[in-house]
């Protein structure tokens, strides 16, 4: 893959007709190295944020080695990376999933939510006395941009029976939740944290590990959360509380945080129509979350001839399709002078932009490059990475 210092650097030197992914392993590697280095305990890749073999390599290069897996195409993805560990944490498995995974793959660790999901574990892992089992608990979303609760997740009062019935087959026992993706509040965790503590003395069940599942946060325009250090004072003061604490680990399962800064997606505009640009990528590629979750991502514009941008306006974007809800209303600020021809680098689509990308309309195929610049928002940038660390994440990037 070509290496460039920067998008005005690529563009500088060739005109795409395709959308640009724009990677930064870098990005992903200081992520990681941080996560690290301050969460009290085992860190997991949610795998299904971006499955891109060099944002893998940098995660892995950085020190990660156990993933949170949703299916058997991730399973048989992460399965080759030395030293893998897999949880596979989907609270729904199909038979035939669950017994491949156990059989070919080695995995151990497996999710359930339910009388019957516990069932079909042990019957197709063959009654096995070395599984790691993890119940998901459900718990509010409230703190969160982007609310998961519904679909996954035991309830308080379903929750003691199962925990005492997995004791009994569990090598080891988890207890896993969720408090929603881009939880821009650290009380988020610690609230979670509390209620699990309670059921843990409810139940009178021992456990041996909890994870805190995903939801740390990235930036965004529209979303600038606290500082990641403060999650993880919350998550240290709330675990200290629980009656497990000195027996029982600690496991989180970030995504979003040590992916989104590390892939940035090139568009052109096609046309101009007032305070609309029609670009050509949008809701059915890497802008999903913008079309319909309400994201702004940061936008540069990189005008194709030479011109003085003046005043910043305010965009909506017009993605490539025949679809009318292929829109995304941001709004993006970019400068006014913006026109057909000009290319547009939109930042954080690490996080879900390229695995949520259809072929629809034709659409949906791209051109890939790396880039070693800084990304356009950073949660980790202000923590100062020494000399030694900026020389291997950029050994990482070029690699």
């Amino acid at each position: 893959m070509d290496v460039f210092t920067s998008a005005a650097e690529f563009l500088r030197r060739r005109r795409p007709e395709r959308p640009v992914l724009a990677l930064r392993p870098h990005a992903a590697f200081r992520a990681a190295r941080w996560f690290i280095a301050n969460f009290p305990g085992r860190v997991l890749y949610a795998a299904k944020a971006n499955d891109a073999p060099e944002i893998i390599e940098a995660l892995t290069d950085a020190g990660i080695r156990a993933f949170d897996v949703a299916s058997l195409v991730e399973i048989e993805r992460l399965a080759p990376v030395e030293d893998a560990e897999l949880f596979f944490m989907n609270p729904v498995k199909s038979r035939g999933a669950i017994a491949r995974a156990y059989s070919d793959f080695g995995v151990r660790s497996f999710a359930f939510d339910s009388d019957d999901e516990l069932d079909k574990i042990v019957q197709e892992t063959g009654e096995a006395r070395d599984l790691d089992l993890y119940l998901r608990v459900a718990c509010p979303n409230t703190h969160s941009l982007i609310p998961l609760e519904g679909k996954f997740g035991a309830s308080p009062q379903a929750a003691p029976a199962l925990l005492l019935r997995a004791r009994q087959i569990a090598r080891r026992l988890g207890i896993t939740f969720h408090v929603g993706s881009q939880a821009v509040v650290p009380a988020a965790f610690g609230e979670a944290l509390r209620q699990i503590g309670q059921l843990i003395v409810t139940s009178g069940v021992m456990v041996d590990a909890v994870d805190i599942g995903g939801g740390f946060p990235s930036r965004y325009p529209h979303s600038d959360p606290p500082e990641l250090s403060s999650y993880m004072e919350e998550v240290v003061r709330a675990a200290d509380e629980l009656a497990v604490k000195h027996s029982c680990e600690l496991l989180c399962e970030p995504g979003r945080a040590l992916v989104a800064e590390a892939e940035s997606v090139i568009v052109r505009v096609d046309a101009r129509r007032d305070r609309a640009l029609y670009v050509n990528d949008g809701a059915f590629g890497t802008l999903f979350d913008a079309a319909y979750l309400g994201f702004r991502f940061p936008a540069k514009l990189i005008p194709s001839t030479r011109r003085k941008p003046k005043e910043l306006a305010e965009f909506t974007l017009y993605g490539p399709t025949c679809d009318s809800d292929d829109q995304m209303p941001g709004p993006f600020v970019l400068p006014d002078c913006a026109r057909e021809g000009d290319y547009i680098e939109i930042g954080q689509i690490g996080a879900y932009g390229r695995v949520m990308a259809t072929r629809f309309n034709g659409f949906g195929e791209y051109d890939e490059v790396m880039l070693t610049d800084e990304p356009m928002l950073s949660m980790y940038a202000e923590q100062g990475a020494s000399e030694k660390e900026q020389d291997e994440m950029l050994k990482s990037a070029l690699a």
